[in-house]
């Protein structure tokens, strides 16, 4: 069975997005950015929710290509691209760079990928979090905690019927006052 890890960066009042889906917060620092290069480059297949599919996939395939391009991005760059991916939407019709797109029932899909033998997945992606905490799919929640309140936007944590209680498993603290934080789901 896959190990099926929720990550994301978030806010210290729990949002991964502002209003209007505004992730200008989020700008990592050199230590961040390589650790978030090595987890893309560690995760054998990462699920997308359809917005955060288009934030990425507008900007990762060619930014190597950029003449700005710092040699860290460009490497998360070709490992974004080279790292197999599902998007799941039923409103968009193709996807690219090793992906591939699902428009049925995500937790029935989910729940077949976690069966199937292979390396970790990554659930990234509110919406698409959301259904697959609702369904007690999701082994482990990683959190980056930025030192901004928000006020408002896209919550990370969505609302369940049932509690899911965690053992802390990691802490780390990046430059900038950033927190990682991660957790394992008890089951």
């Amino acid at each position: 069975m896959r190990k099926l890890t929720y990550t994301m960066n978030v806010s210290l009042d729990g949002y991964i997005a502002a209003p209007g889906d505004d992730l200008g917060w989020t700008a990592p620092n050199d230590e961040l950015f390589q650790w978030w290069s090595d987890r893309v480059a560690a995760t054998s297949l990462a699920l997308y929710g359809r917005r955060l599919w288009e934030t990425m996939s507008s900007h990762w395939p060619t930014a190597d290509q950029q003449p700005d391009v710092t040699p860290a991005q460009a490497e998360y760059a070709r490992r974004w691209r080279d790292m197999p991916k599902v998007v799941f939407s039923s409103t968009i019709s193709t996807v690219d760079w090793n992906t591939r797109l699902v428009a049925g029932d995500a937790v029935t899909e989910i729940t077949r990928l976690r069966a199937e033998d292979g390396g970790p997945m990554d659930i990234v992606g509110a919406t698409l979090a959301a259904a697959a905490m609702r369904a007690g799919l999701i082994d482990e929640y990683m959190t980056v905690t930025h030192p901004v309140l928000l006020g408002g936007g896209t919550p990370f944590f969505a609302t369940l019927d049932n509690w899911v209680n965690l053992n802390l498993v990691e802490t780390r603290t990046f430059p900038g006052s950033v927190l990682l934080t991660r957790y394992e789901t008890r089951r």
